[in-house]
């Protein structure tokens, strides 16, 4: 399975891409990127513990015949992500759509709080996606200044969950 700093970067050189969908079956697993309306999807699956004779290549995109999207209910976002961001924060953004979780189960405590310090290798949340919980690290030295969405909110690739004040 590809790690998830490989799947950050598959994410951006597609979204700076004129690619409309990307297919990847590589290692077990299986990761499907499709660009709605300016929206990114993305699915990674786990595909089943069967012995394969060899890996998929990739499928180039497909002309298809568009249809007028509908707009799919969501939540609404967070009021504190637009508020206006003091630029000499870091962002930690997530990395997926996906459902933040603030601590690994419903009785365990948060991995960080407001005026936590935290490393690089930190881990300071978990995105949901597909049944898959991927753990999200902090990338940079510093104090959590503000959490910027709730546990358990629906979340959009890139879209900040925390600001860190760098050391």
């Amino acid at each position: 399975m590809l790690k998830i700093q490989e799947i950050r970067e598959i994410i951006k050189l597609i979204d700076q891409s004129s690619i409309q969908k990307f297919s990847l079956e590589s290692d077990g697993g299986k990761i499907k990127l499709e660009k709605n309306g300016g929206q990114a999807v993305t699915t990674v699956t786990e595909a089943p513990q069967t012995p394969q004779a060899a890996p998929a290549p990739v499928q180039a995109p497909v002309e298809t015949a568009t249809v007028a999207p509908t707009p799919a209910p969501e939540a609404p976002a967070a009021p504190a992500a637009e508020v206006a961001i003091d630029e000499t924060l870091h962002k930690i953004t997530s990395p997926m759509v996906g459902t933040f979780y603030k601590a690994s189960s419903p009785d365990a405590e948060a991995y960080v709080k407001t005026g936590d310090k935290v490393t690089a290798e930190s881990i300071v949340c978990i995105v949901e996606a597909m049944k898959l919980f991927n753990e999200i690290e902090s990338e940079v030295h510093g104090e959590i200044v503000e959490i910027l969405v709730q546990d358990g909110q629906l979340v959009e690739y890139g879209q900040p969950l925390f600001l860190v004040r760098e050391n």
